[in-house]
């Protein structure tokens, strides 16, 4: 792992993203290397042309200081992603706690946040999601099976600790939430999945497999080393047919299992 201490410029930025206004990365790149990551594309503006998704993260260690700025300057009041293009609580997070010190910047402000990440070092800071008066907190889960989690997210916590800290937060009177994504064809389990998080989530969102942002040979290896069988379907790339049959079966088991179903996102 390649890690380098930047000095950023700026750090909340406009979003195209539903539901959010702005977005903010504390980090570039993320150690999670997980297999199906579409934010690879950021090597291209970044200067990581030559390095391989998930070997290097630069530390943007003036974030919380530029933030502070940005947010003196009153910007019009939005919804903040905290993590778009990195997991904000990727294992960097535990040294260098940028995103922490980012958090005490919108709690001051009171900005309104939401949190995606598939790490449940996020727990560490209940204390101050629990002052923000308006913030929700969201675990990736791509499949509970254990191995299955593990070849396509090497580096992220395993799905049991996802479903824990889910757990945790909801506890605290924090607004929880799933992001089943990406759905991996035949191999993720959703019905499983809704059934795990009864009681730890207030809503679901969902997400189709984008294989056309670079990622397609490292999912093709994963494929072929692991899941042999499946490789003719992963190379049909799925047309939009099989996409609305998923569609159809998450919001059926959105009402099966009384967990509002937000959005299914497809590419």
């Amino acid at each position: 792992m390649k890690i380098k201490i930047i000095q950023c410029k700026s750090l909340l930025t406009k979003s195209n993203l539903p539901e959010v206004d702005y977005c903010i990365n504390p980090y570039v790149g993320c150690e999670h290397a997980c297999i199906y990551c579409y934010a690879r594309f950021m090597r291209r503006f970044t200067g990581h042309t030559n390095e391989k998704w998930g070997d290097f993260v630069d530390i943007k260690i003036n974030a919380p200081e530029i933030l502070e700025q940005e947010l003196s300057r009153n910007p019009k009041r939005g919804d903040v992603l905290l993590g778009s293009v990195c997991d904000a609580y990727q294992p960097v997070e535990k040294k260098y706690k940028i995103t922490r010190a980012i958090l005490k910047v919108l709690l001051k402000h009171n900005f309104p946040i939401s949190i995606l990440t598939k790490s449940d070092l996020v727990i560490r800071d209940i204390d101050l999601l629990k002052q923000l008066s308006d913030c929700s907190v969201g675990l990736t889960i791509t499949a509970l099976d254990e191995i299955i989690a593990k070849d396509f997210e090497p580096c992220s916590s395993s799905p049991q600790q996802r479903l824990k800290a889910l757990e945790t937060l909801h506890a605290a009177g924090i607004k929880t939430y799933a992001f089943i994504g990406p759905i991996l064809p035949k191999l993720t389990n959703l019905r499983q999945i809704f059934s795990a998080l009864q009681g730890k989530v207030k809503l679901i969102m969902a997400e189709s497999l984008n294989m056309r942002c670079g990622n397609w040979e490292d999912i093709q290896k994963i494929i072929t080393e692991k899941y042999p069988r499946l490789l003719p379907i992963y190379k049909s790339k799925f047309d939009q047919k099989y996409w609305n049959q998923i569609g159809e079966e998450l919001k059926k088991l959105s009402r099966e299992f009384d967990i509002p179903l937000k959005g299914f996102y497809r590419h």
